[in-house]
């Protein structure tokens, strides 16, 4: 029908629906060439901060970024409050408008877990064929992130599994914007895409908040405990993958296809060194175009893969940029951010 109504040429028309049942009911139809498709993602920080009701503190977050000058120890720990809550609460609209309204944890989860259904409920209505691989994958990816190398190990989804036998339900997962596909990058060179193994990838959940719902079992743990707990940094549990899955939200979010770079050569220790992600730079230039990044989730780290990164890549490697828990600062050619300016690179 929108065909004839967009050929009447009166009106303008938004379409709206998830990217699975869009793909599914449009199969052999010609579809208008002036139809215009907008990618929507979780709410980012920024719009997570104006449904909490702040529509400024963003913007001098934003000018300490351009500036890389810090906030001082009070805004920064306020914006951190902020991150953690936006990390714990995610940014499904829904699960945001129950937190605005109820500010209760238990609510949130139970919000979420709805969401999470109706992905369980899409896969099977919509992976047709793929069901199955696309309901494992999607129940590991949890126990995947959990893991030190965060690449996805095949061996998960059953004896034998392969790569070809698995790739469409990879695709489907990445298409329908349930996750946030990361690709292994042979070199860090301009035109990642063209350095892509496709073997190796790690999958972050689109949602961080639905990541947080779908690891921990209600039966485990009281949502407004646990999410407490984690709040304020009080519960024994591995941060680091929820932070480096926000830190994925975010810059897909921004527009970043993401990329990372892996070496584990047993017999070199030079050689040992893990990337989280690969961001290129703003304008091109001859040499020195993209930035390695690395996420901390504890204020005490190392910083040995992006020195032997740098080292190994001097010609490619722009400013290696460290995303942690602490203020802005630049020191040795590496810039220091906190988390919540993730979403400004």
């Amino acid at each position: 029908m929108i065909k004839y109504l967009v050929q009447d040429g009166r009106y303008a028309y938004i379409e709206t629906g998830s990217l699975m049942s869009i793909n599914a009911n449009v199969k052999d139809i010609n579809i208008p060439s002036e139809e215009h498709r907008i990618d929507m993602h979780p709410m980012d920080l920024e719009e997570f901060m104006w449904a909490l009701g702040d529509d400024m503190m963003m913007d001098y977050v934003r000018e300490c970024f351009d500036g890389r000058k810090p906030l001082g120890q009070s805004l920064h720990r306020k914006m951190m409050d902020y991150l953690w809550l936006y990390m714990i609460v995610g940014g499904m609209p829904q699960a945001v408008a129950e937190w605005v309204e109820s500010k209760d944890f238990d609510e949130v989860d139970r919000t979420k877990r709805n969401i999470i259904a109706l992905y369980r409920s899409d896969i099977s209505k919509y992976a047709k064929g793929q069901e199955a691989r696309v309901t494992k994958i999607f129940d590991t990816i949890p126990s995947q992130l959990q893991r030190h190398e965060k690449k996805f190990k095949l061996s998960a989804l059953g004896k034998g599994t392969r790569g070809r036998n698995v790739e469409t339900a990879f695709f489907w997962l990445d298409e329908s914007r349930v996750v946030n596909t990361c690709l292994a990058a042979a070199e860090p060179s301009v035109g990642l895409e063209m350095k892509v193994e496709n073997a190796s990838r790690k999958l972050y959940m689109a949602d961080t908040g639905l990541l947080i719902s779908h690891a921990f079992t209600e039966a485990a743990i009281k949502a407004e405990e646990l999410y407490r707990k984690l709040m304020h940094d009080k519960l024994e549990v591995n941060k680091g993958m929820l932070v480096e899955n926000l830190v994925a939200q975010m810059l897909r979010t921004t527009g970043h296809r993401l990329y990372f770079f892996s070496s584990y050569k047993k017999t070199v220790a030079e050689e040992r060194m893990e990337i989280d992600f690969l961001v290129p730079k703003l304008v091109t230039s001859s040499r020195h175009n993209i930035h390695p990044i690395e996420v901390k989730s504890t204020p005490r780290y190392t910083l040995t893969s992006i020195e032997r990164f740098a080292k190994k890549f001097d010609k490619y490697v722009a400013e290696p940029i460290v995303l942690h828990t602490s203020d802005v600062k630049v020191k040795d050619g590496v810039i220091y951010l906190p988390l919540y300016m993730g979403g400004l690179l």
